[in-house]
């Protein structure tokens, strides 16, 4: 079983001062600084895409050894660019898990050191939480009670927020996150790393309808995700053209492609909305990003009258801001993390536990 992301409570706090955020999960060493009010003040992000764009994806050592030269750096440049010294923090949050062990072992290791240095709290947070509180970043009225979508390169799951920040889990991949699906494909069509962007770009360019590639219905019912069939029906339609015509059709396939993916996570969100008996659908995660799931999903939202929310790009990939807000409403609820907390490479949101709709752990 996964352990549960979570920490102790020690009495709620009322007033909050500055707060550093600080995100070393996979691929990217973020930092930023939230007021107490939960204004962003800066948001830095130093990414590893040159570090791994050759092997076509994440190497988790190569990922652990930059986060280890870069981490201080980006730091500072968050407190510089806040114009606040270490001294005006009021408590740091941090990434606890899920994630890569080396990678996460960086940014707590810095983070309990800077806890213990200045003798403030230390709040460690899920990945997935803080992918859940970008929602909220700008739009802080948004409804709490809502389906929270998160689509990225490690994640896809679905979950009904309630308005006491509990979650309960409605669905999830059980196979590969929409992200990777769009890493690969992306390999396969021979567009590079990392692959989400780059089919989006191909996408606009294209006709998404020359090819029909399959939309994954898990069982009937089930608000849960499968993009592996998918990734195989490329290769397979790949594998009956030659070289020169899969670069003369690259944005038509690309654009066929995202699509399919596209559909799925729209139909399944959707779908979780109605079934919780909500108005509110907020979607997040380095996926939501992408210009065709934005677009169907505001259309969809609009003609069923749903509220959707969407992060700004810049919230949307990996960011500390997320996790130093998702660390602010902790802190709110009286909850702080020891420092002898350890890395939770595998762990999952508290009410994501056993007794969520799949029950199902990866």
């Amino acid at each position: 079983m996964a352990p549960v992301c979570s920490m102790t409570t020690f009495g709620a706090t009322t007033v909050l001062g500055p707060i550093l955020g600080i995100e070393t999960s996979c691929d990217e060493t973020a930092a930023a600084v939230l007021d107490g009010t939960g204004h962003v003040l800066s948001n830095i992000i130093s990414s590893q895409q040159a570090v791994h764009e050759r092997f076509g994806g994440v190497v988790p050592e190569l990922a652990s050894r930059a986060h280890i030269q870069n981490v201080d750096h980006v730091t500072r440049r968050a407190l510089d660019n806040a114009r606040l010294g270490w001294q005006d923090l009021t408590a740091i949050a941090v990434t606890q898990g899920p994630g890569l062990a080396g990678a996460l072992l960086v940014g707590l290791s810095y983070a309990k050191s800077i806890a213990y240095a200045l003798g403030i709290p230390l709040v460690g947070v899920s990945h997935l939480e803080g992918h859940i509180a970008s929602a909220w970043i700008d739009r802080p009225a948004f409804p709490r009670n809502c389906v929270v979508l998160i689509a990225s390169g490690g994640h896809t799951h679905l979950f009904h927020a309630d308005e006491s920040g509990g979650f309960r889990l409605m669905g999830r991949t059980i196979d590969d996150a929409a992200g990777e699906a769009f890493d690969k494909g992306a390999q396969m069509l021979g567009l590079g790393y990392p692959g989400g962007p780059l089919i989006d770009a191909a996408a606009r360019k294209g006709r998404p309808t020359v090819v029909r590639f399959p939309r994954s219905r898990v069982r009937t019912g089930a608000l849960d995700f499968s993009f592996s069939g998918l990734k195989t029906a490329l290769l397979y339609h790949l594998q009956t053209l030659t070289p020169n015509a899969i670069a003369e059709q690259q944005a038509d396939l690309a654009a066929c492609y995202q699509e399919a993916i596209v559909d799925v996570l729209v139909r399944q969100a959707f779908a979780a909305v109605e079934r919780a008996g909500v108005s509110a659908l907020a979607v997040v995660g380095g996926v939501s990003a992408n210009s065709r799931l934005r677009a169907k999903l505001t259309e969809r939202a609009t003609q069923e009258g749903i509220e959707l929310g969407l992060p700004a790009l810049s919230y949307c990939t990996d960011n500390a801001a997320m996790i130093a807000a998702a660390g602010q409403r902790a802190l709110l609820l009286g909850q702080v993390t020891a420092l002898d907390g350890e890395a939770l490479p595998d762990c999952v949101l508290p009410s994501a536990a056993p007794g969520g709709a799949t029950g199902r752990r990866r």
